[in-house]
């Protein structure tokens, strides 16, 4: 991932380095060994992204907030999430290296400029959009 390992690279609850370059390259390794790369490029990640996130929204669909709160007290429909959302962040992943985006930094950028949109004092407790502050 552009930008290399960022010094004190976070660690997972089973003790692998989980950084985005970490992730990143495990990503690149598993499509590379499949030789996937050839059917990958911008357009066809980025519908997959939104593929795969709508299957996450499938665990929220038609159900209450006390519905939901059951599905993902349940240790099974827990993993079934925690899959959808490895799938999401595995295709992020991906989209964001053949875009030659640093999503790090890209992250650290936008939210400086949500900040900005969204002043403490102004939105604190409040669901309104920033120009409705």
């Amino acid at each position: 991932m552009p930008g290399g390992e960022r010094a004190g690279a976070a660690r997972g609850r089973g003790g692998a380095d989980d950084s985005l370059a970490a992730l990143t390259r495990a990503a690149l390794r598993f499509r590379d060994e499949r030789e996937w790369k050839q059917f990958h490029n911008f357009k066809d990640l980025a519908i997959t992204l939104a593929l795969e996130s709508a299957e996450v929204l499938e665990h929220a669909q038609w159900k209450t907030a006390k519905e939901l709160k059951q599905h993902l007290a349940n240790p099974r429909q827990r993993e079934h999430v925690a899959d959808e959302l490895a799938d999401v962040l595995h295709v992020l992943l991906l989209l964001a290296e053949h875009a030659k985006v640093d999503l790090a930094e890209a992250f650290a950028a936008k939210l400086k400029k949500t900040a900005k949109k969204y002043p403490v004092d102004k939105a604190r407790g409040s669901a309104k959009k920033y120009d409705q502050l």
